[in-house]
């Protein structure tokens, strides 16, 4: 029972979460001139792997991230948004892990986890906009614009985790969800 509900819980939140990402990709678009658009979506995509983990929350990055390219009107970029926003949650995870076990600084451990979720996402769509579209190397025309969005990536999806860990409503019940943080009581705990 208790597994279920767990479960349940974890499902809830990537929901939302990828909820979140979709709107928040569709709502703030700055169109750019490589035919794309620049969005905050990735700061809720590294914080859905830093809230949910690796499984729930790649699905929620890649979910939330793919509906915003079809209700965006960039339906040939679903599948490479499904498998780079997945990616960059994913890694965001496993580097925060990593770090936390080592004796680097926790807020610098989150700024390295988004940065290099950030440069996933700028060589995930170079690759896939030059290989699976066929742009070529016109495709590099796409870097600086993406290179902007990981940087607003990267600062809100930090600050954002600042505002969650020192509200003790969103901390118990946001960072609390993975049983690994059962026992967080305040934030130096976190880190």
């Amino acid at each position: 029972m208790v597994k279920m509900k767990k479960n349940i819980k974890f499902l809830v939140m990537a929901s939302m979460l990828a909820a979140i990402i979709c709107a928040t990709t569709l709502v703030v678009r700055i169109p750019s001139p490589t035919n794309g658009y620049v969005n905050i979506g990735d700061c809720f995509v590294v914080l859905s792997g830093w809230l949910l983990g690796p499984i729930y929350g790649s699905l929620a990055a890649g979910i939330g991230s793919m509906f915003a390219d079809l209700f965006g009107g960039y339906p040939h970029y679903m599948p490479g948004t499904f498998v780079i926003k997945a990616l960059m949650a994913l890694a965001s995870y496993y580097i925060l892990k990593l770090l936390k076990k080592g004796k680097i600084k926790a807020e610098l451990s989150y700024i390295i986890s988004s940065v290099v979720s950030a440069v996933i996402m700028i060589l995930g769509y170079f690759g896939y906009s030059s290989l699976i579209l066929g742009k070529g190397l016109a495709a590099a025309a796409s870097i600086p614009g993406n290179m902007f969005q990981g940087a607003v990536g990267i600062v809100s999806a930090v600050l954002l985790y600042e505002i969650i860990v020192k509200n003790k409503v969103l901390r118990e019940n946001l960072i609390l969800i993975r049983e690994e943080d059962k026992n967080v009581k305040k934030h130096s705990d976190i880190q």
